[in-house]
């Protein structure tokens, strides 16, 4: 199992709104900088995390892009079910309807575990405490880089 790169990406653009959260609105093109994703790609997700509630924009001269809640209120499974859709390893988990073998099915069982622990593990980490990790590891590898990490 892969996670899309909407997903991956789409996490990192949130996770550096998350960073530089402090400082107002951030332009598209500096997250895609940072991140090395294309600006374009990056547009294309933040309609979709627009769209789920996860990121406003503001317009004018000091405009740009950032969360709408604190990165403390943002779960990363909301980000996943945002560029992803519902978490579900195999379709006959959200909808037994879809195979008729749904009610004997021992490995469905196994993927219904599965999936609950892939849920209850993006559902317990915040942003926050991903934000928090980057700037800890910036300040351990990288000094001179860290202070991009930095809280303002």
């Amino acid at each position: 199992m892969k996670l899309s790169t909407r997903t991956r990406y789409g996490t990192k653009a949130m996770l550096d709104l998350a960073i530089h959260y402090a400082q107002g609105p951030i332009l598209l093109k500096l997250i895609a900088m940072r991140e090395g994703i294309s600006e374009s790609y990056l547009e294309n997700l933040m309609t979709g995390l627009k769209t789920a509630g996860l990121v406003r924009t503001a317009r004018g001269p000091q405009g740009g892009h950032f969360l709408a809640r604190p990165p403390s209120q943002i779960k990363l499974s909301e980000i996943v079910i945002a560029l992803e859709g519902p978490i579900a390893l195999v379709d006959c988990i959200d909808d037994a309807r879809l195979c008729y073998r749904s009610p004997s099915c021992v490995t469905r069982d196994v993927w219904q575990d599965l999936n609950k622990a892939i849920t209850a593990v993006l559902e317990r980490i915040t942003l926050e405490e991903m934000a928090q990790k980057q700037r800890e590891r910036a300040e351990q590898g990288r000094p001179e880089k860290a202070r991009a990490y930095r809280a303002v």
